[in-house]
């Protein structure tokens, strides 16, 4: 789980993810082609949900010509079933994986105010989900954990105000 605080390095976090997505196309002998790495780049500037508007208005700014949307949405779609991002379904928007290429389901704290979004281990929290769906005689076949709160940095923001 990253600690996101004002001393973070954003650049730091986008080549780590640069990194292994370019380990895990070679090992899988898949293109991670140039407007893969953009959007991947993209999600991770910050470790705030982007949507897929908010990205394609950014690759437009840096690109000569506008992207054509159904090309950053396959863009999306390559990233999210080889397991470099994650979409968080209740704001409709993408954010990086920390553990990619391992298959699961993102759980994360969502502060309020600044809406930076911090994914959670998985390994705590899916066993207490399925002991708790086994329970019930329930079978799980998906689980996604999305806690809205505040983060540490508005915390602490909010108490010297």
């Amino acid at each position: 789980m990253h600690n996101i605080n004002t001393q973070h390095d954003h650049q730091h976090c986008i080549d780590e993810a640069l990194h292994s997505a370019r380990e895990l196309c070679q090992q899988r002998q898949l293109k991670f082609t140039k407007i893969r790495e953009q959007v991947l780049v993209t999600i991770w500037a910050s470790h705030k949900p982007v949507g897929a508007y908010a990205i394609l208005e950014e690759l437009a700014k840096e690109a000569l010509r506008r992207p054509a949307p159904p090309t950053v949405y396959r863009a999306l779609d390559f990233l999210l079933d080889n397991g470099l991002i994650h979409r968080i379904s209740s704001l409709n928007a993408f954010v990086g994986c920390n553990e990619p290429g391992h298959t699961h389901q993102g759980h994360f704290l969502i502060c309020r105010h600044c809406q930076v979004a911090i994914e959670l281990d998985t390994q705590l929290i899916y066993p207490a989900i399925s002991a708790a769906a086994g329970q019930q005689s329930f079978v799980v076949d998906t689980a996604s954990l999305e806690v809205v709160g505040s983060c540490a940095h508005c915390v602490e923001a909010r108490h010297h105000v």
